[in-house]
C-alpha cells in the first residue's frame, strides 16, 4: 500500500509560516543565514514594532473607556502574535520532529477503511482551515480599508490606533504609516492563523490515530490481517505509548511501563501549552471588548460590519482549539471499548491478562491543556463565553452609568 503523507494537508501552514520567518528550511532550527536574517527583521519591525506602538497609544487613552477599548480589543488579539512567534521559535526542534514521526510507519493506516477515517478527519479540519483563513482574511481587510470606506482618510485617520513619534497627519508620513500598518497587520494575521490552524492540525492528528489504533484493536484477530494475536496487540501497545503522554520512567511492568521515547500528544501539547492559555485569557477579553464596541459604534455602519466580523474570528479561532481537542478527548474514550469489541474469546489467557491490565490504562481519556489549569473541550468553550458576557455587561453598565 502506498505510504500515506500526514503533512501534505498542512503544507499551507508550512509555506505561511515560511513566508513570515516561522519556518526555517530542513528538519533543523535556525542557523546563521540569510532566513534568519530576514526572520529577526521582519518579526521585529511588524510584529513587536506594530505592538509596541499600540501599546504606548493605549497609555494615553487609559482613562478614556470608549478610546481604550477600541485600542485594547484589537492589540490584545495581535500582541498574541509575539507570544506565537515565540513558542515556535522555541520549540522549532519539537516541531520538525512531529512532523518527520507522524510520518513514521506506525502511524501510517494499515488499511483501505482506515485511509477513509483518516481522510475523515483532514476533510474535517480543512473546513476548519479554509473558513477561518476567509474570517480572517474578511477581518483584515475591513480593518486596513475601514477608512477609505468611511471616507475619514480626509481627517488622516489610520486603520488602528497608534502612537508615533511623528505627525502621522501630514503627508508623506500619513501614506507611509497607513501602508505600516496594513502590512503589520497582514503579517500578525498570517502568523496567527498560520499558528491556530497548525495546532488544530496537531491536534486533528492525535484523534485520526486514535481512530486508526481503535480500528486496530477491533481487528486483533482478522482473517485479512495476518500475524499472531499476541504480537498484533503489542504493535498496538507500542502505537499507543507512541500517541499518548507517558513520563520518561521505564519499568518492564505492562500497568506501570512508562515511554522513555518519542511521545506524539505530550510533545504537541508543550509547544502550544502557553499559546492555548494565552489565547483563553486575551479571547474571553477580546471578545467583550468587541462587543461592547458593537453597542457604542453606529448600527450598520462600516464600522459596525468590521467589528462584528473581526468579532466572528475571534470566536472561531478558540472554538478550533476547543473543538478539535474535544475531539481527542472523545476518541481516547471508545479505546476500552475497542479492547472489549475485539476477539478476545478464543485468545490465550496470558494475551487475556494483558488486554485487562492495557484496558485499565486506557480508561483515563486524552485530555490536551493550557499549563494544566485549562482543557480544550466544548465545556470549557462555553465557560469562555459565559465570562466573555459577565466582562461585557460590567463594561456596559459602566459606561451606561457615566
Amino acid at each position: 500500500m502506498e505510504k500515506f503523507d500526514w503533512t501534505a494537508i498542512i503544507r499551507p501552514n508550512v509555506f505561511s509560516l515560511k513566508l513570515v520567518g516561522l519556518w526555517p528550511e530542513g528538519n533543523d532550527s535556525y542557523k546563521f543565514n540569510f532566513y534568519t536574517l530576514y526572520a529577526i527583521f521582519c518579526i521585529t519591525l511588524f510584529v513587536h514594532g506594530h505592538n509596541f506602538t499600540q501599546i504606548l497609544n493605549i497609555i494615553f487613552v487609559v482613562n478614556d473607556l470608549e478610546a481604550a477599548s477600541g485600542t485594547i480589543y484589537i492589540s490584545l488579539i495581535l500582541s498574541l502574535a509575539v507570544i506565537k512567534t515565540y513558542c515556535i521559535i522555541g520549540n522549532m526542534k519539537i516541531l520538525k520532529r512531529l512532523m518527520v514521526n507522524i510520518n513514521s510507519d506506525i502511524f501510517q493506516p494499515k488499511s483501505e477503511k482506515q485511509r477513509k477515517l483518516t481522510k475523515s478527519n483532514l476533510s474535517k479540519w480543512k473546513r476548519f482551515y479554509v473558513v477561518f483563513t476567509v474570517n480572517s482574511s474578511c477581518a483584515v481587510f475591513f480593518l486596513c480599508t475601514f477608512p477609505i470606506l468611511d471616507k475619514s482618510v480626509k481627517e488622516y485617520r489610520l486603520p488602528l490606533m497608534a502612537w508615533y513619534p511623528y505627525n502621522t497627519k501630514v503627508s508623506p508620513f500619513y501614506e507611509i504609516t497607513y501602508v505600516y500598518q496594513c502590512v503589520s497587520l497582514l503579517f500578525i494575521a498570517i502568523t496567527n492563523v498560520s499558528t491556530d490552524t497548525l495546532i488544530a492540525a496537531l491536534n486533528m492528528y492525535i484523534g485520526a490515530q486514535c481512530d486508526i489504533f481503535c480500528d486496530d484493536l477491533r481487528n486483533l484477530r482478522n482473517e485479512d490481517v495476518p500475524g499472531d494475536i499476541n504480537e498484533i496487540l503489542m504493535k498496538c501497545i507500542t502505537h499507543h505509548k507512541k500517541i499518548l503522554e507517558y513520563d520518561k520512567i521505564a519499568s518492564c511492568d505492562l500497568v506501570t511501563e512508562k515511554l522513555p521515547f518519542f511521545r506524539f500528544a505530550s510533545d504537541s501539547n508543550k509547544f502550544f501549552n502557553w499559546i492555548v492559555f494565552a489565547q483563553f485569557f486575551v479571547n474571553a477579553i477580546s471578545i467583550a471588548l468587541c462587543l461592547f464596541r458593537l453597542t457604542v459604534v453606529t448600527p450598520f455602519s462600516n464600522e459596525f460590519y468590521t467589528y462584528a466580523i473581526y468579532e466572528i474570528a475571534i470566536i472561531m479561532e478558540i472554538f478550533m482549539y476547543c473543538w478539535f481537542g474535544n475531539e481527542v478527548k472523545l476518541k481516547s474514550k471508545k479505546i476500552p471499548y475497542a479492547i472489549f469489541e475485539s476477539d478476545w474469546n478464543e485468545a490465550s489467557l496470558a494475551v487475556k491478562k494483558k488486554m485487562v491490565f492495557f484496558t485499565m490504562r486506557c480508561q483515563t481519556p486524552i485530555k490536551l491543556s493550557a499549563v494544566n489549569l485549562f482543557y480544550l473541550s466544548i465545556k470549557n468553550f462555553i465557560a469562555i463565553l459565559r465570562t466573555t458576557w459577565s466582562y461585557f455587561a460590567v463594561l456596559h453598565q459602566v459606561n451606561n452609568g457615566k
